[in-house]
């Protein structure tokens, strides 16, 4: 009998890390979850001493990233990379050199990625990444960073109860202003409407999101344009917000009409 497949998952968020590692065990039940590496530096401790057939690395880790680690692994694994950027999929990763997952990861493309990592493993092929290539998205990667500037907030972390829950943004409807707290309402695992308290500022909170996908609309609130139902023009120059499945109104104030000038 060939023995199990084993992996070693690196990612310094642990909520991400645990999240991930329980969608591999249901997509491979029969690959073994060897180590969970917390930094790229972790990583490749672990990868000496339990030497994994297949290694998911987080593209962006502090100290040693996800793809300087893979350099150092080289060869001697089958590398998938993990990023939470859609332009992290760079030219090496888009002609299927190197694998890599989209955060938050989707099943199906799940499923893809294992589907590959089967094939190579039971026809014995050599793990496909090389120094040059991974020195060639090294280059690629810094000057998209450098270009791109700071990226978008994808997760923002709430206490709920005693739970520490991991928000994504995109299921985020709006955020308010409370007094030096900040309100989070967001669609929760089974659909229904869903808040928290976060001690970031609002105003902090908004220079980290998505302007494409986030407005201010008001002094004290942010909504998501994707959690819009309609907007309703009032006498005076105001309007109201409504939103998706949820019962609460939205006042757009004055400065922020000019949003909605198309009505």
């Amino acid at each position: 009998m060939d023995p199990r497949p084993t992996a070693l998952v690196a990612d310094d968020e642990p909520l991400l890390r645990e999240a991930f590692a329980r969608q591999l065990a249901l997509a491979w039940p029969e690959l073994e979850l060897v180590a969970e590496a917390r930094n790229g530096r972790e990583a490749l401790e672990l990868f000496e001493a339990k030497r994994p057939d297949i290694c998911f690395l987080d593209v962006q880790m502090p100290g040693v990233s996800g793809v300087e680690a893979a350099r150092q692994i080289g060869r001697r694994a089958h590398l998938v990379f993990v990023t939470a950027y859609d332009h992290y999929a760079v030219q090496a990763f888009a002609q299927g050199v190197l694998d890599y997952l989209v955060k938050p990861v989707e099943p199906l493309r799940l499923a893809e990625t294992v589907a590959r990592l089967k094939e190579r493993l039971s026809a014995a092929r050599p793990a496909t990444n090389t120094d040059a290539l991974l020195r060639q998205l090294t280059e690629q990667l810094a000057k998209l960073q450098g270009a791109a500037g700071p990226e978008p907030l994808r997760w923002i972390r709430a206490q709920v109860g005693r739970t520490l829950r991991l928000i994504s943004t995109d299921d985020i409807a709006y955020l308010r202003a409370d007094s030096k707290y900040t309100l989070i309402a967001w669609r929760g695992d089974d659909g229904t409407p869903a808040e928290a308290i976060v001690r970031t500022p609002l105003k902090e909170l908004a220079t980290q999101l998505d302007a494409t996908q986030f407005v201010q609309v008001h002094r004290s609130a942010i909504v998501n344009l994707r959690a819009i139902d309609h907007v309703r023009r009032g006498d005076h120059e105001t309007a109201d917000i409504h939103l998706k499945g949820r019962p609460e109104i939205l006042p757009v104030s004055r400065n922020f009409l000019h949003l909605f000038k198309q009505m």
